[in-house]
């Protein structure tokens, strides 16, 4: 242990003799350990996103969209009306909804969702929401539970009854200093009683609508029967159908009164949108069935569709876990691009120790002379790398935990830095100071010491 620490200290003094040169020596380590942590932390980050993305879509989800323009989708049939008229589809529909519930065994929940974007009007604040018309199944589907309130009930499921539960953005902007349960709130140009507030959800960075992620936090849910008959059901002739679609007014079914007011469909507008449904979400018991329901769904549909390819069934969770394979594969391509940055910085310490040996030929003369073994040289020159290595690993922890935290600063982009990042290229920068440095410390403890004599 004597030799060792003395053999460290001799090291660590001529290190810090050319403090420049060492620094220098230690940038390839530096941005190397840097670059791994922040392509790592990048990695993990986009890893997590598509984990909390998957939640959102909810776990074992089967989504149904219509189609808007089928007019290719039916095949090519000519002028002929007879044939036309026999692949006639009604589009999605609550009919479409209430079979595939009954119908098919492994389905646990089915949602079926109407959307309008709309505004809200409360005490002179005016902003723009999405209104969707939802079941109970919807809020199991996605797990969305309630932070205060209750569900909706079968009576006002089955009336129609002008109540919703509220997103916890809404509560915030329109009831910052009361209870919004029990009050009443102006969606559109229907007054609707709040009788739920959704717990807050956070939201990954990636959402998109094309897997069904919304932002739950900034929405109005009303019953679905509420929607169809208050608002709009687009599976029934109204005055607006009849005038063109041109008009913003619009019947309340059953109601009988005419309404000015102004919303669009979530998907489209309602001149292109005859659909009753906007989305129908399936829920199966067990991933395992996803193939096989999405089979026997898409089998169904064409039926009851009359064959008229005028839907689309997806299942997020399988193009989100796709995703996530080609994330991955693109991570560690960067990883092992970043990683070539260290074998870099050990060859340039390699070649700085190259010279440094040809450089300190009297020292290593003066060592030999007075006693000191080729095993003692080796293990110098060999702690001299190390030191170097390791600083430049220490060093480059700090820069990749800074990266990182900027990356995702001026970015946007999720960043989570792991230990094991940390572990494992503070551990390859310290192995390559030692694997890179071996030859040179070799080379030194083979100089003649008469060399010495020689370089006077």
């Amino acid at each position: 242990m004597e030799r060792f620490y003395h053999t460290l200290n001799i090291a660590i003094d001529a290190v810090l003799a050319n403090k420049f040169r060492s620094i220098l020596t230690a940038l390839g380590i530096i941005f190397g350990v840097a670059a791994v942590i922040a392509m790592m932390a990048i990695g993990n980050g986009a890893r997590q996103e598509i984990l909390e993305q998957i939640k959102m879509v909810g776990v074992n989800n089967i989504m149904i969209t219509p189609i808007l323009d089928n007019s290719a989708a039916a095949g090519e049939e000519g002028d002929d009306s007879k044939t036309l008229q026999a692949k006639y589809s009604p589009g999605l529909t609550m009919k479409d909804a209430n079979s595939i519930k009954e119908i098919i065994p492994t389905v646990v929940h089915v949602s079926p969702e109407v959307t309008y974007e709309t505004y809200i009007i409360k005490d002179g604040i005016r902003k723009k929401a999405t209104l969707k018309g939802v079941t109970p199944d919807f809020f199991n589907v996605y797990s969305l539970p309630l932070e205060e309130g209750e569900m909706f009930n079968n009576i006002q499921l089955e009336n129609g009854s002008p109540v919703c539960i509220i997103g916890p953005t809404i509560k915030s902007r329109f009831f910052a200093a009361e209870n919004p349960l029990g009050k009443y709130i102006k969606c559109g140009n229907i007054w609707l009683k709040v009788v739920g507030i959704l717990e807050s959800m956070k939201m990954a960075t990636g959402t998109s609508e094309d897997l069904g992620i919304s932002d739950y936090n900034n929405n109005i849910y009303a019953p679905l029967q509420t929607v169809l008959l208050r608002y709009r059901d687009r599976s029934v002739i109204d005055r607006r159908d009849i005038g063109g679609g041109g008009g913003g007014s619009y019947v309340i079914h059953g109601g009988g009164a005419i309404i000015s007011g102004s919303f669009s469909s979530g998907s489209t507008t309602d001149a292109t949108n005859k659909n009753q449904l906007d989305k129908i979400v399936v829920q199966v018991d067990d991933s395992e069935n996803l193939d096989a329901t999405t089979t026997l769904l898409k089998k169904m549909m064409l039926r009851r569709h009359s064959e008229i390819v005028d839907f689309e069934i997806t299942v997020p969770e399988l193009l989100l876990k796709q995703e996530q394979r080609t994330k991955d594969i693109f991570n560690i391509v960067l990883g092992v691009i970043a990683s070539i940055s260290l074998i870099v910085g050990g060859i340039g310490i390699m070649n700085i120790m190259l010279a440094s040996v040809m450089e300190r030929i009297r020292e290593i003369g003066v060592r030999r002379a007075t006693g000191a073994t080729k095993r003692d040289i080796i293990s110098q020159f060999l702690t001299e790398a190390t030191l170097i290595s390791v600083t430049g690993g220490f060093i480059g922890i700090v820069l990749g935990v800074a990266f990182a935290k900027l990356i995702m600063e001026f970015t946007g982009i999720l960043t989570i830095i792991s230990i094991l990042s940390i572990v494992v290229s503070f551990g390859v920068s310290a192995a390559i100071g030692i694997l890179f440095g071996y030859m040179p410390a070799r080379k030194a403890a083979n100089q003649n010491p008469v060399d010495s004599l020689r370089h006077e």
